[in-house]
């Protein structure tokens, strides 16, 4: 199975998918909502890979797919975090 290789930014531009900044950011999403570091860890880790198990064989996705698929995946294991991913885009 190929794993998807660009994402295709907001602004129309594509850019190289970094499974490494999906995983910081739900990382990021956990610790703000004060889990532990391991389980901020292990979240990260499950969501990155249902994220990219979703994408399937697609080469590539949208931003705005990878935001969905990953606050869909953060709410189910931690209510908080979720919140925290999905409503980081509006402050930043």
């Amino acid at each position: 199975m190929k794993i998807m290789k660009c994402v295709v930014k907001r602004k129309g531009h594509e850019e190289r998918f970094s499974e490494r900044k999906l995983y910081r950011s739900c990382y990021c999403a956990c610790k703000s909502a004060h889990l532990k570091t391991k389980e901020c860890a292990k979240i990260a880790r499950s969501v990155t890979s249902e994220v990219k198990k979703s994408a399937g064989s697609r080469k590539c996705v949208t931003s705005a797919y990878i935001h969905k698929a990953a606050s869909k995946a953060l709410k189910r294991r931690n209510r908080d975090a979720g919140f925290m991913y999905e409503t980081h885009r509006d402050i930043s």
